[in-house]
């Protein structure tokens, strides 16, 4: 399966890649670091919390009766101003507390006590644990031990706001530092890379002019000692070698070369063009056989009845006869544009033209559905060209589809202007055209269907000399798809400036 996606050191010049790895690098190396500092030191502060906390329930455990009062209460031993304690009976219901010192009274919200009996306190074996506080703040550190008389337990909290504190300061300076660091290291690795990579450069340089031709140049030489300077030795012997080697092979080939290039070329125009001309021959000659042979049968027929006078005889005569002359004109048509003859170039408006061709298409088939529709927004549709020859390029489209389409197919003929260009459609209902067919459909003598284009008339050439008009002009000529079905042919032309 291919990759849509290449790798960031196929995307980047490597001096980037390696700037960017190294910061990639030293940044990972920082915040390992950092984690690994403010874990230790979160650890050191908690212990210290723990600590404190064995210390201050030590004399609580032994004497509970000398507990600690609030504020204003002078006949009991103060409480430490960092602490919160409360006494709890054997099942867990407070009966002291929480005291607190007058240092921190309103200070934050008081810890969210558990309820633990005496069993629970026991078991957890003078080991502190994290409580929340009351309303919302820093968490507090607990310590809970059963009375040394066994009636309850005490629990003493400390906050762990200012431990927070300390820590957040500690990783802000990390972050401050960290960020100093790498856009240090960013300038000063920059700077040695792009130094370091100097010579590539010259290398890069010199590669780009030896493929414009510049045989001569040559890498600047440096220090052999590094490894720029070794491989800027060895390109420039290397470019001296393939210069000799080039200029020996240049001298005695260049002119076998160019005779045999010459000859291939000559005799490559000579196969294609003996191709176009024999299959032309036999296409002409194929269209040319069906209206002699007609001339030739009512001839001879008209010779056994021995009656010169027959009209309706003479009359077919005249129309094979009409037929093979237009037959000889589009030939003729095609020659002229094949070889590029110039049109009478003039500013033409396309509506009138297209207004005339739809009047002439109903007069030939009153019956039939032919309408006439303006592009929205379109402007004047006018461009350079040979009146006479679009004129043409649009009878030849009707007359397409008036050929190829039932009697009840309507035909719609559009003009305008779309995207600063000249736009001819004529679109039908018929039947449609394979993709085949429109593959094929502008080449010389392609009928997609053979019989029915006999039976009308047709030779073949009338989208070819559409496709060859239109390319005389500078325009192109597509077929797609009509909706729901059916054809659409487009002529596109330059306006006129």
């Amino acid at each position: 399966m291919q990759l849509n996606h290449r790798r960031f050191t196929d995307r980047y010049p490597l001096r980037v890649t390696i700037v960017v790895v190294l910061l990639t690098l030293v940044a990972l190396a920082l915040v390992a670091s950092g984690v690994l500092a403010t874990t230790i030191m979160r650890g050191y502060l908690v212990d210290r919390v723990d600590e404190q906390l064995q210390q201050a329930s030590m004399p609580l455990q032994r004497n509970p009766l000398d507990r600690p009062m609030g504020p204003g209460d002078g006949r009991r031993r103060p409480l430490p101003s960092v602490f919160v304690v409360q006494f709890n009976d054997s099942e867990g219901q407070a009966s002291g507390g929480p005291f607190r010192a007058q240092l921190v009274e309103g200070e934050a919200p008081l810890p969210d006590l558990p309820t633990l009996n005496l069993n629970q306190v026991r078991a957890l074996d003078g080991h502190p644990f994290n409580v929340d506080a009351v309303s919302g703040g820093a968490s507090w550190r607990v310590l809970a031990v059963p009375l040394s008389d066994g009636s309850g337990s005490v629990m003493v909290a400390q906050s762990l706001h200012d431990m927070s504190r300390t820590l957040q300061r500690l990783v802000g300076v990390q972050a401050a530092a960290g960020v100093i660091l790498l856009v240090l290291l960013a300038g000063v690795g920059t700077f040695v890379v792009r130094r370091s990579l100097r010579g590539l450069e010259d290398v890069e340089h010199t590669a780009v002019a030896i493929a414009g031709g510049d045989l001569s140049r040559r890498v600047p030489q440096r220090d052999p000692r590094t490894e720029v300077g070794r491989l800027s030795l060895a390109l420039n012997q290397m470019l001296g070698q393939i210069e000799t080697a080039f200029a020996q092979r240049t001298a005695s080939e260049f002119a076998a070369r160019r005779s045999e290039d010459a000859a291939r070329r000559s005799e490559e125009a000579a196969r294609q063009s003996e191709e176009r001309m024999r299959r032309f021959v036999a296409d002409a000659s194929h269209e040319l056989r069906t209206p002699l042979t007609s001339i030739r049968g009512f001839a001879e027929l008209t010779r056994q009845r021995g009656d010169s006078g027959d009209a309706d005889t003479m009359r077919r005569i005249e129309d094979e006869a009409k037929r093979m002359g237009l037959l000889v004109d589009d030939l003729l048509l095609l020659a002229r544009l094949d070889q590029q003859r110039p049109l009478r170039m003039e500013p033409v408006d396309l509506l009138p033209i297209a207004a005339d061709a739809l009047h002439n298409a109903q007069a030939v088939q009153p019956e039939r559905n032919i309408s006439l529709k303006i592009l929205p927004d379109s402007e004047a549709p006018v461009v350079e060209g040979d009146e006479t020859r679009l004129r043409q390029v649009l009878g030849n489209l009707i007359s397409n589809a008036l050929h190829h389409t039932p009697m009840d197919a309507p035909i719609l003929v559009s003009v305008g202007t779309r995207d600063a260009e000249a736009v001819l459609e004529v679109s039908d209902s018929g039947p449609g055209l394979s993709d085949d067919q429109k593959a094929r459909v502008f080449e010389r003598f392609y009928r997609a269907d053979s019989a029915r284009t006999r039976s009308t008339g047709g030779s073949g050439l009338g989208l070819s000399i559409v496709a060859a008009l239109v390319a005389a002009h500078r325009g192109r000529v597509t077929v797609t798809d009509a909706k729901p079905h059916g054809a659409t042919f487009t002529v596109l032309l330059p306006l006129n400036p």
